[in-house]
């Protein structure tokens, strides 16, 4: 049982396979690849992008914290002269509090600009090879596509396309029903030569030996018409003009000797 399971799932696969690579277009597989990419380049884009804008922020921050930190330095500095060591002491305070923020930020900006730099460079390189797949798909699409029209043009010629097979099977069935009717009005010609069968087209009983008959009667019509007409005709004119002693090469109004 497992054995047949398993041949029918072979065959179902071989066929469906089959199937597959009969539908398949290399050049619609390398559009899809191509698209692939170019979406993985976006998204890598979109990622520089993502952290070039926190970095900015980081920056920004750094600028405002570096500000801030310069202005209590200023307030300590006047609290003192003031006389107000204790608000002098606050600010300083609050200064180390600012400065240990703008060491972390600046550890962050670092960080954000390695990866930015990391993410800039594979998106370069991505970007290269993006390009130079693109150069190859053009390459091949244009290759697969001259073979493809090679091929037909020779199925064309060869006549083994499925189209022109088609159109071939047609004609040879054309000349096979010509030369058979060819060959049926050729038998049916003897048959008619040899007397096997009558021509349709003479009256009912009409034969070769009928015609023979025919002219014979006809003839014999004929000459008894013309021994008729000769009998009716007058006696001088039954003679023959011409009479003994050759008289038909004397010239007028001499005698025979």
């Amino acid at each position: 049982m497992s054995s047949i399971a398993d041949r029918v799932t072979l065959l179902f696969r071989s066929k469906a396979n089959r199937a597959l690579d009969r539908a398949e277009d290399p050049r619609e597989v390398l559009d899809y690849s191509y698209a692939q990419q170019l979406e993985l380049l976006r998204k890598v884009r979109r990622g520089v992008a993502d952290v070039a804008t926190s970095r900015k922020r980081l920056d920004l921050q750094l600028i405002q914290l570096q500000q801030y930190a310069g202005k209590l330095q200023t307030q300590a500095q006047q609290a003192l002269a003031a006389g107000r060591e204790d608000l002098a002491r606050e600010a300083l305070t609050r200064r180390g509090a600012v400065t240990s923020q703008l060491t972390d930020l600046q550890s962050q900006q670092a960080a954000l600009q390695a990866d930015e730099d990391k993410l800039t460079l594979a998106s370069q390189r991505l970007q290269a090879k993006v390009d130079a797949f693109r150069t190859r798909k053009e390459t091949m699409k244009a290759t697969y596509t001259a073979a493809e029209a090679q091929t037909r043009i020779t199925e064309a010629v060869t006549g083994i396309s499925e189209e022109l097979g088609d159109v071939g099977l047609a004609m040879q069935r054309a000349q096979d029903k010509t030369e058979q009717m060819q060959a049926r009005a050729g038998a049916l010609d003897e048959l008619i030569d040899s007397g096997v069968l009558a021509d349709a087209t003479l009256p009912a009983g009409r034969d070769d030996i009928q015609a023979e008959l025919e002219a014979l009667s006809s003839g014999t019509e004929i000459e008894q018409e013309l021994a008729r007409m000769k009998a009716q005709l007058p006696a001088s004119a039954a003679q023959p003009a011409a009479v003994e002693g050759g008289s038909l090469n004397r010239p007028p109004g001499q005698e025979a000797p």
